[in-house]
């Protein structure tokens, strides 16, 4: 199991575990909240057939990764995934993020720049700024944010339970697209992550992205779901793709948080034909 020491805290060292798999072009997948790399398994092997190295990662706190008490802002985030670009030697990789993997995206081209990214994915992200302000009225109100650290702080696993029914909209789609037992398998990946990662990463969901957002300038594609209850397309991915010059944006109609599992073939499609077929594409250059 692949680990890459990104810090430490007093006497042991911060790694992230970390999965590397086959050839191509690679595609770096960057999980939400409060999952780990093991929840793109339906994007895996589609983007592996079409020709990819994928690779993923458990951000600190989550996971297989080491579980720190300290490090949870978008800063250290970024940092962390620049380490592990920088670790694998990646060049003309593509960052694909997943809500809370949306923020690394924007932070890592707002912080490094966007040398050595070929294409950027926003899975019903967090960015470009959730919380309501004066500036921001389509944003969420401050109140939603403290009323789930507050039920994170009193019974994190009771909070998860319900957490998840927003996730996958499972008054819609359970035992049509997603089943009790892939619910309780997330759940079981959420209540396994460090009681302080699950607490602190919370204010983070509402970081101002605005300027890291702007700075984005390779091609981009935003994926929401209309009927996310967690991040609401108007307030993040519709406004990503006004931001970013030439994006696209495509809107899951009766789309969940979780579009990645419930709605698989359809964004499965979608990457694919965005990310184009590595392997293949470099076979016909080198016939040529």
């Amino acid at each position: 199991m692949p680990h890459i020491a990104v810090g430490k805290e007093n006497s042991g060292d911060i790694q992230l575990y970390y999965e590397d798999h086959g050839s191509g072009d690679p595609v770096v997948l960057i999980h939400g909240y409060p999952l780990s790399g093991a929840s793109w398994e339906k994007q895996l092997p589609v983007l592996l057939e079409a020709g990819h190295r994928i690779i993923t990662y458990d951000r600190r706190g989550f996971g297989r990764s080491s579980q720190p008490t300290t490090g949870y802002n978008y800063d250290t985030f970024a940092e962390d995934l620049h380490k592990l670009v920088a670790h694998l030697k990646l060049r003309d990789f593509a960052l694909v993020g997943f809500s809370m993997g949306g923020g690394e995206v924007a932070r890592y081209i707002g912080k490094y720049g966007s040398k050595g990214v070929s294409k950027a994915v926003v899975i019903g992200g967090i960015p470009p700024y959730l919380l309501k302000t004066a500036d921001n009225p389509d944003g969420v109100d401050g109140s939603v944010f403290e009323g789930i650290q507050k039920a994170v702080t009193a019974d994190r696993y009771a909070f998860f339970t319900e957490f998840f029914k927003n996730f996958f909209n499972t008054d819609v789609f359970l035992g049509k697209r997603i089943s009790e037992q892939a619910v309780q398998a997330s759940w079981n990946v959420a209540a396994g992550a460090s009681a302080t990662a699950s607490l602190a990463c919370v204010p983070t969901w509402h970081e101002d992205f605005r300027n890291d957002v702007a700075r984005i300038d390779v091609p981009t594609l935003v994926i929401h779901g209309e009927a996310d209850r967690i991040v609401p397309i108007q307030a993040s991915g519709a406004k990503i793709a006004k931001l970013v010059k030439g994006s696209r944006l495509m809107a899951i109609k009766d789309g969940p948080h979780a579009v990645s599992w419930t709605h698989a073939d359809e964004v499965n499609a979608e990457l694919v034909n965005f990310l184009g077929k590595g392997a293949a594409k470099r076979a016909v250059s080198t016939s040529q």
